[in-house]
């Protein structure tokens, strides 16, 4: 970790932060999820870093190390994209490879839709494409699911104001690593959901825990609980909903996301490839949601496999 570098850009009046390593010509961006943060790449950025391409990690505004944008509650997932365009204009790159978790897809894919110019190719892990608009979930599943929950006003940050900030990340980990959706009872919240003895993934460390912990510790929820949960509906104006740019989809077959209503059919069935033609899909058997930090090396080989095959 320690050849991982930071700097801060400032964008729009917010200092954000950056993890950089490595030199090379060829750029690979890594765009995180939630309760995720610039860390949760440390495994794939040495890892592209040493086979020669360049690696920077962002905090999204409202997250980790970066600044909150002055109303957390106007956050946006247009606010990443621009961040993103505004921090390759400003180290003067002109295309990356962008590599997304969770969330994260949904502003590289919007990013390869407004600025196919300046993409070379998108990596997503655990999420497809998904059209702008067509994410109704929650109506076919019931109110005590967890998005659901997050999205109503108060509710998540009463719930998540009982804990410190990494006994909240450490019950999202436990809760996102299952294969089951999360959902509670009438009677809990989503915390209730996660035992206090339960024990953390083998593959995240107290150490891992407490780098997560004390950057959340930082920032806050706010924005986060924003992005994504509260901007799910957000209007964008596109181009075309037909990405161009070669795709890989990593799926973790114990993904608790695939149970989604219409997911696991929207995959199999090939309709993603009628938005990302150019798209490859690669399941891994044992993988959960958090498959990169689960299964470093299996996942760097993918990852760069793809980029060498695209470079």
């Amino acid at each position: 970790m320690d050849k991982i570098e930071h700097k801060y850009i400032k964008i729009q009046g917010l200092n954000l932060h950056v993890a950089e390593t490595g030199t090379g010509p060829n750029v690979v961006v890594f765009l995180h999820g939630f309760p995720e943060i610039w860390y949760s790449w440390r495994h794939q950025m040495v890892a592209v870093a040493a086979a020669g391409f360049r690696a920077i990690a962002p905090d999204y505004r409202g997250y980790g190390l970066s600044d909150p944008p002055a109303e957390p509650e106007k956050a946006s997932f247009e606010d990443i994209t621009n961040d993103l365009l505004a921090t390759l204009d400003h180290l003067g790159i002109n295309k990356v490879f962008l590599v997304a978790k969770d969330f994260g897809a949904r502003p590289a894919y919007l990013f390869a839709l407004l600025h196919p110019e300046r993409v070379s190719g998108v990596i997503t892990l655990g999420v497809p494409f998904i059209p702008p608009g067509t994410a109704e979930f929650h109506k076919s599943l019931p109110e005590g699911f967890y998005i659901s929950r997050w999205q109503e006003p108060g509710r998540a940050e009463a719930d998540f104001g009982r804990h410190d900030a990494k006994t909240v990340v450490r019950n999202i980990y436990i809760l996102f690593s299952r294969s089951e959706i999360p959902i509670a009872p009438e009677n809990k919240e989503i915390m209730d959901l996660v035992d206090a003895s339960t024990p953390l993934p083998p593959w995240l460390t107290a150490e891992d825990l407490a780098t997560y912990g004390a950057l959340y510790e930082k920032s806050g929820f706010r924005t986060a609980l924003q992005v994504p949960y509260r901007s799910i509906h957000e209007k964008f104006s596109l181009p075309e909903l037909t990405v161009k740019v070669p795709a890989l989809l990593i799926l973790g077959e114990k993904d608790y996301f695939l149970k989604f209503p219409g997911i696991e059919d929207y995959i199999r069935s090939g309709k993603v490839k009628d938005f990302v033609p150019n798209l490859e899909i690669i399941r891994l058997s044992e993988g959960s949601h958090f498959v990169q930090e689960q299964s470093p090396e299996e996942v760097n080989q993918l990852v760069l496999t793809f980029l060498n095959k695209h470079v």
